[in-house]
Parts: C-alpha cells; sequence; structure tokens
C-alpha cells in the first residue's frame, strides 16, 4: 500500500496536453505527486536517478528524438527498473492496430490508452485508469 501514494511520471510533449492532464489530476483530487517530462531521454534520467519507485508512469507515444515505445524498450532492458516493476501504459492519440500491436509485442506493456479529444472523456478515462492501479496489487520496492 506504501507505493500507491508514490510520484505519477507523465512523458508527453504537448504542453496543451500536459496541461489538460495537469488539469485532470486537480479535478479528480489526484493526491500523488505528479512529474511532468517533455523529452522521453530526461523521463529516463529521472527513473535511472531516483531512489523512489513511481507508482505509474503515463507516456505518449509520439515523442521526439526516443518515442515511447522506445522509452519503454530501455526500461526493460535496464535491471533496476525492470525490477522496480513500474505500471507503465500508453496515453496517445497513436491507435492503429499496427502500432499497438508493436506496442504490446516489444515490451512488458500494462496498458495502452486512446487520448480522447474532450476533457470530460480524458477525465473519465485517466479515472478509470487511476482506479484500476489504487487496487491492483503489484510489487512495492526500494531498490
Amino acid at each position: 500500500m506504501m507505493g500507491k501514494r508514490n510520484q505519477i511520471i507523465v512523458v508527453e510533449d504537448d504542453l496543451d496536453d500536459q496541461q489538460i492532464l495537469a488539469q485532470v489530476f486537480e479535478e479528480l483530487q489526484v493526491k500523488n505527486k505528479i512529474i511532468f517530462f517533455d523529452d522521453a531521454s530526461l523521463a529516463y534520467n529521472y527513473l535511472m536517478s531516483t531512489t523512489e519507485k513511481p507508482f505509474l508512469i503515463i507516456c505518449d507515444i509520439n515523442l521526439p528524438k526516443m518515442n515511447g515505445i522506445e522509452l519503454k524498450q530501455k526500461i526493460d532492458k535496464t535491471d533496476l527498473l525492470r525490477r522496480k516493476a513500474i505500471p507503465f501504459i500508453y496515453l496517445t492519440t497513436a491507435e492503429s492496430q499496427a502500432i499497438i500491436d508493436n506496442a504490446y509485442s516489444s515490451t512488458n506493456l500494462q496498458g495502452y490508452f486512446k487520448k480522447e479529444a474532450s476533457l470530460e472523456e480524458i477525465k473519465s478515462r485517466m479515472k478509470c485508469i487511476l482506479e484500476y492501479w489504487y487496487t491492483a496489487s503489484h510489487p512495492y520496492t526500494n531498490l
């Protein structure tokens, strides 16, 4: 239960989407600290340097430099991060079946969600995601 209040890492390069997600987290009264990264490499470096185990990673796929799938592959190949077993989901506009198939077949993925158009739809989707992970049992470690 201890890890349920740890940080939520959001990897999203679109500042408008960051603001929308920040508003959604506020409206849902999320108590977790939210940390936004607009660059997957910076998110990876943070994950490597923090002594905490983040509660959840929410990541876009369409990112410059290193995309979301490449970030998850790098996390999966890094022993320290793989052992932390941080739930990782995509929240993205990328919805082709080929991209979805690639995301699941090439990474150890816990979820893939379409980024909805309206604030209310995003709020509903995020509420569902958070309720799932708040009630799910998963390992907690301080590696």
